[in-house]
């Protein structure tokens, strides 16, 4: 691992490399699910829900995505040494930094946005440093690991949307539903990033899903967890009277379930493609979901 240990600056180039702005599209999508669902007109609080999904995006999720790399940084020398901490872009103890920095930052906007929004906030970023750093270490057990990320990224997010725009306050019980529900979802979605490292979490001691499970029952464990909450969400939006969505949603499900299969059967090749093609798939059905409850009483 090549890291300097002289105190220069790093380039912004490679400080937005370690923030990854590709990993901010999932907590900023469940953001504006919360928002949408919230029933509160969004042009009229247009500033709100800017500042909100920097929030959710370019600040907490940038944060985990900093911190994740300082903590994995031994085992992103074995699987990719080409990225900014271990090939010596993002200097010393630059990485460390930059995570504080940005937490600060996520807490100083959050505070802005009333209680439950900032409660949430802090909830998430507990949660993100949890998953990286000792002594907790979350991701050294995909089980643990992966219901923290997907929880912070889909249900934390929906949650902290709909609070903000309702004034701070807690949002109903449906949309806590749905929030949970994606949430759990989203595990599944955490373990597909995982196939790409199981050499290198071999290795160095971290057991995510494919490690413990291998890649069939990985793959298996992946999906079910995906398909699952979908089923409830059908059911509640049916209990609820809202059947269009319900159809929506369904048909999403049944165009994931033909994808899971062909997954399935080759896990290790198509876990990049089933995330490139049936992930958009679970996240529309959220926006579905969103719509429907936004008129709720």
């Amino acid at each position: 691992m090549n890291t300097s240990t002289t105190q220069t600056w790093p380039a912004p180039s490679a400080v937005l490399e370690l923030l990854k702005p590709i990993t901010w599209f999932p907590p900023m999508w469940a953001f504006a699910c919360g928002v949408v669902s919230s029933g509160r007109p969004i042009l009229d609080n247009w500033s709100l829900v800017l500042l909100g999904v920097v929030l959710a995006g370019p600040l907490v999720c940038a944060m985990s995505q900093a911190i994740n790399d300082w903590y994995d940084r031994d085992v992103d020398a074995i699987n990719e040494p080409q990225r900014p901490i271990p090939s010596g872009r993002i200097p010393g103890r630059w990485g460390l930094y930059i995570a504080l920095i940005w937490t600060v930052l996520s807490l100083l906007v959050a505070s802005a946005l009333g209680t439950w929004v900032f409660v949430s906030a802090i909830v998430g970023l507990v949660l993100a440093w949890a998953y990286s750093a000792p002594p907790f270490r979350l991701k050294r057990n995909g089980w643990w690991g992966n219901a923290a990320c997907g929880l912070s990224y889909e249900s934390l997010a929906w949650v902290t949307g709909t609070a903000a725009m309702i004034g701070g306050a807690l949002p109903r019980i449906e949309v806590l539903w749905l929030a949970l529900l994606y949430g759990i979802g989203a595990h599944g979605i955490m373990t597909l990033n995982d196939f790409k490292a199981i050499k290198g979490d071999a290795q160095t001691g971290i057991r995510s899903l494919p490690v413990q499970l291998g890649a069939d029952g990985a793959a298996r464990a992946a999906s079910a967890i995906m398909a699952l909450p979908q089923v409830v969400v059908i059911a509640l939006l049916l209990h609820w009277e809202r059947p269009l969505q319900a159809a929506i949603v369904a048909a999403l499900l049944a165009l994931q379930g033909w994808m899971m299969l062909r997954f399935i059967s080759t896990p290790v090749e198509r876990a990049l493609w089933y995330s490139g093609f049936g992930v958009p798939l679970y996240v529309s059905g959220m926006m579905a979901a969103a719509i429907a409850v936004r008129d709720l009483a």
